[in-house]
């Protein structure tokens, strides 16, 4: 489905977490609001595949921890996305793939890492989750493999069970997302030639 998307926003996101720890399974439920972009969207057409295992991805930071945070991240990308193309398409696989798109976005996500107060000397959870963004154009040349960390924490442990201190941290990695795509993401020198070449054969 495509969509035209405004030149500023403000989007407020629902993000279910379930943080795994030794004491089962537990939810935590979240409203996120992302800061109003500071630039307007750009004249490009994007295709970004979100494939099966990226929508369903439960992270193991450690062998206690499992973060099921594949809709999250998904939720939060396709807002960010929308917001910095004028025309953004979804799919789950290339071969839904309709018109020729000016670029080609494959989320993955190559590692999670957590820190806990006893590892880190400090009074407060840490979570660390790294995003490879593979880019290509229509025929599958490649354009960057672009890694992506970002990072979250507690404010303190201190009145907080570990499961709600591992969600809270994780929430703040997530919402990390979108401030570094719309930052850096146009600053990527191979997707600022690729997206001037383009623009000057358009």
């Amino acid at each position: 489905m495509r969509s035209q998307h405004p030149l500023f926003f403000i989007t407020v996101i629902c993000m279910a977490l379930f943080v795994k720890g030794c004491g089962g399974t537990t939810q935590v439920l979240s409203e996120e609001s992302f800061p109003e972009l500071l630039a307007p969207s750009r004249a490009f057409h994007a295709v970004v595949i979100f494939t099966p295992d990226f929508s369903n991805y439960v992270a193991s930071p450690s062998t206690k921890t499992k973060l099921s945070i594949g809709s999250a991240q998904e939720n939060i990308m396709r807002k960010t996305f929308a917001a910095l193309f004028d025309t953004v398409d979804f799919f789950d696989s290339e071969d839904k793939i309709e018109q020729s798109p000016d670029i080609i976005i494959y989320p993955s996500v190559v590692e999670a890492q957590i820190a806990v107060p006893s590892q880190n000397y400090l009074n407060v959870y840490e979570i660390w989750i790294k995003y490879n963004l593979r880019l290509t154009d229509i025929e599958g040349n490649l354009i960057d493999n672009w890694f992506m960390p970002v990072y979250g924490k507690t404010s303190d442990s201190f009145m907080l069970q570990k499961e709600k201190a591992v969600g809270s941290a994780t929430r703040a990695a997530l919402r990390d997302i979108g401030a570094k795509l719309s930052l850096d993401f146009y600053r990527i020198p191979a997707v600022e030639r690729h997206l001037r070449e383009k623009s000057g054969s358009s």
